[in-house]
């Protein structure tokens, strides 16, 4: 994951314009809000990346953590959302130290592709150890074995001619196509699971779970789930 991290650490072009950077992270946090369920909630965003839009998640609870391992991206965070009281940022390694059972709903979207398996499986346990009983673990954006990078493209197009940054996106994949970005995921590689792979691996983690009728996002050709943690687990 280390590769993937300094690749988002950096000045990167894997947003064609501002228009769909600012659509992308406005996106998300709408998705999210629509899953917290009490304004009294703590809401942890998991590997949150920018979160360009996280003051509309804050509005919707208490209080929202943004667990990001980029230290440049962390720092920006912190500068960012400063004047918010409800914001707190944190490093992935700071989650360790966290009060068990203290967290309501923690969302984890578009991260668990540029994870190992087994740094995945960590992320998961301590995920498990935060969450109350009654809270709620969103899994999204996650990547299937069946279906390619040509989905992808279609996906962005799909979403910048319904939000007007369509030639901005045409320019965008050929920028992508020689940049960094496209030889990482050459070289590295993304992992994918199949819904049953991702259901079997949370029950192993300590949640029961079943796949979202919707993908957090605008790609509807990866999967988003919802897990609970499973009754007399740690």
């Amino acid at each position: 994951m280390d590769d993937w991290i300094d690749y988002y650490d950096s000045t990167h072009t894997i947003y064609a314009s501002k228009l769909h950077r600012d659509l992308h992270f406005e996106g998300i946090a709408r998705d999210i809000v629509g899953y917290i369920r009490s304004p009294d909630a703590v809401v942890l965003d998991y590997s949150c990346g920018e979160a360009l839009s996280a003051g509309k998640v804050a509005d919707a609870c208490m209080t929202l953590i943004l667990a990001e391992p980029a230290p440049g991206v962390r720092g920006r965070l912190i500068a960012r959302f400063a004047p918010n009281t409800k914001i707190r940022v944190r490093s992935l390694d700071e989650l360790r130290n966290m009060p068990e059972a203290s967290i309501e709903l923690v969302v984890m979207n578009s991260v668990a592709q540029y994870m190992s398996e087994a740094d995945f499986d960590a992320a998961l346990g301590v995920i498990r150890r935060l969450l109350k009983p009654s809270g709620q673990f969103v899994l999204g954006d996650i990547l299937r074995p069946d279906v390619g990078m040509p989905r992808d493209v279609l996906a962005l197009l799909m979403f910048a001619a319904r939000d007007g940054f369509l030639k901005d996106a045409l320019v965008g994949l050929v920028a992508t196509a020689l940049s960094d970005y496209r030889q990482l995921r050459t070289k590295i590689g993304l992992q994918r699971y199949t819904e049953a792979d991702i259901l079997a691996r949370l029950k192993r983690a300590g949640f029961n779970a079943v796949r979202a009728p919707k993908n957090i996002g605008h790609n509807p050709w990866r999967m988003t789930f919802v897990a609970q943690p499973a009754t007399g687990t740690v």
